[in-house]
């Protein structure tokens, strides 16, 4: 497998081809820390954006999470840089207390929650971040070391939303060496983060280590590649699997599964966990982190027929009944407290069910349906209840302010209240 090549960032071509995804959005967010990458990634679409007849309006944000004191005055050196660019640029301060452990993870929450609040303000809709081709390698390298499979090896992805924040990743296939040419050549100092070095966090031992992975023949444009590789067979493996779902999993009103036994044995165990995976998220409440391992364990277990009476993963209660996996939302478990349904509102509850008022009535309230008798369903549904007590006792149940019930799980009475299971 040929190392991917890195673009040519002198070529008009290329540079296009690197923000092609988000060349029509109106506005778009930077993420800026100072450092070469970064400075490289504003100075790449200053000019792309200066040769476009109708450009996105950029914006910089730039993040002082108050741990080392360099960093005012990095920030200050960003939007000098913005401003000489004429492009807008905040900068923004993580204040307040940090935790003693798990400080990077703490900060990047931090950073993503106080620059998404700017862009919303700002009306901008995407963020860019310099993630170059070294990245990606890391990146990889560490979700092998940790047992991932295909979903996790295809590495960063170009597209996603972290913490909240639409991201786009235009710079994943380019040498950061390339990068820290064109900062050399305008002339700027760049900023150096000293934990970028520090051999206490994990990505940064990978980091030393890729230059001796590199002469065995094992360069990060390899892993790159790689990574794409694995991204091909993650949407392969993810096109099949959403078909087996179709066919054998079966979602009811009450936001419980049951997937058929057999077919699902007979599956590959790549197709089989995804489709697992997929039931779990959707009846779990997207749970996170999506554990993997514990997945395949539970599927293994199924299919080797040694799953015991009844068992919890990832907020879901998983039982062999009837020839089938009945999968219900664990009680308990995060379960969300009661939540006004505002007029001509809607809500999200329990990440499971999105409920939506579609008239002018306060005083609506969703909440979980707990112990309600099967004899009392019935009466509202007119069939007979067969769900697990777990999926019933989950359920969302909407009342008015005199109490009287308007829905229930995915099933309403009243003309007023629209109610969706939330599938993808």
């Amino acid at each position: 497998m040929p190392a991917r090549l890195s673009p040519n960032l002198d070529s008009a071509a290329d540079l296009a081809a690197l923000f092609a995804a988000v060349a029509n959005e109106p506005a778009i967010g930077l993420a800026v820390s100072g450092g070469a990458d970064s400075l490289a990634l504003l100075l790449l679409a200053q000019r792309w954006a200066a040769d476009l007849p109708a450009a996105p309006r950029l914006h910089v944000y730039s993040v002082d999470h108050g741990l080392r004191p360099e960093a005012a005055g990095e920030v200050a050196m960003v939007l000098g840089v913005a401003k000489s660019l004429g492009v807008a640029a905040t900068g923004l301060r993580w204040d307040g207390g940090k935790p003693a452990t798990g400080v990077q993870e703490a900060a990047r929450a931090a950073r993503y929650g106080l620059i998404g609040t700017a862009m919303a303000a700002d009306g901008v809709s995407v963020l860019l971040t310099a993630h170059h081709r070294n990245d990606q390698a890391e990146t990889v390298l560490m979700r092998m070391a940790h047992g991932s499979g295909i979903e996790g090896l295809r590495g960063m992805a170009g597209m996603a939303e972290v913490e909240g924040v639409r991201v786009h990743r235009p710079l994943l296939g380019v040498d950061p060496a390339a990068l820290a040419e064109i900062v050399v050549a305008a002339g700027l100092t760049p900023a150096a983060d000293p934990s970028n070095t520090d051999s206490h966090y994990e990505r940064v031992r990978w980091r030393q280590t890729l230059p001796q992975l590199a002469a065995l023949g094992l360069d990060a444009g390899m892993i790159a590649g790689f990574a794409e590789r694995m991204g091909e067979a993650d949407a392969a493996i993810a096109q099949m699997a959403d078909g087996c779902f179709s066919e054998i999993v079966r979602l009811d009103g009450f936001g419980a599964a049951r997937i058929e036994l057999s077919p699902f044995i007979g599956l590959s165990p790549a197709i089989s966990t995804r489709v697992l995976g997929r039931v779990l998220k959707i009846v779990g409440g997207r749970q996170k982190p999506r554990a993997l391992g514990q997945v395949e364990r539970l599927r293994q277990a199924i299919a080797e027929d040694v799953l015991p009476r009844s068992t919890t993963v990832l907020g879901c209660v998983i039982r062999l009944k009837d020839g089938a996996i009945a999968v219900a939302r664990e009680p308990g478990r995060s379960v969300p407290p009661d939540a006004a349904l505002l007029p001509h509102g809607e809500l999200v509850w329990d990440e499971r069910f999105r409920i939506i008022n579609g008239s002018d009535e306060a005083g609506l309230t969703a909440s979980v349906a707990d112990y309600l008798p099967r004899h009392r369903l019935e009466e509202f549904l007119g069939f007979k209840v067969t769900a697990p007590a777990e999926a019933i006792r989950t359920a969302p149940i909407v009342r008015d302010a005199q109490g009287g019930v308007l829905s229930l799980g995915g099933w309403s009475f009243d003309e007023r209240i629209k109610v969706q299971l939330l599938i993808d």
